[in-house]
């Protein structure tokens, strides 16, 4: 008797179809390609982050989530470390990992350009807004 192979469902989620139901963080706005939402994914998350020009998002990190991000659109700077002391700057074409419960700050170096990330996290989009740290300009 031969035994039945279940053949998993492919999703395609169109451009137009990226949802917003999703977490947030103030001055950013992410939209979700993959996630639990809108397909059968249970261990990433996958969507664009969108900072209008001359933007930094609140401070936040991502709990237990690994975060793999890339400058799709832009140029953008992430500030994090004690104080947010510490800096880095990211063109179009770089990627960046965030380590699990890492606070940052992402922000726009354009003053007239919306920056656009792809981001991956596994296992889902996690969001700790951390709401008594201040949002810092660029």
């Amino acid at each position: 008797m031969s035994k039945r192979i279940e053949i998993p469902r492919l999703t395609v989620v169109r451009g137009v179809d990226l949802t917003e139901v999703t977490s947030q963080t103030a001055g950013a706005l992410r939209r979700a390609g993959i996630s639990n939402v809108n397909t059968d994914a249970s261990r990433i998350w996958l969507g664009k982050v969108h900072t209008p020009a001359g933007y930094a998002s609140g401070a936040h990190h991502h709990g237990d989530a690994e975060t793999a991000g890339y400058v799709f659109k832009g140029r953008a700077f992430i500030l994090y470390g004690e104080h947010y002391e510490q800096r880095v700057e990211l063109e179009e074409g770089d990627f960046i990992f965030v380590p699990p419960n890492t606070p940052h700050i992402e922000g726009n170096l354009s003053d007239t350009e919306e920056l656009i990330w792809m981001t991956a996290r596994t296992p889902d989009n996690i969001v700790v807004n951390l709401d008594d740290e201040p949002v810092i300009p660029h």
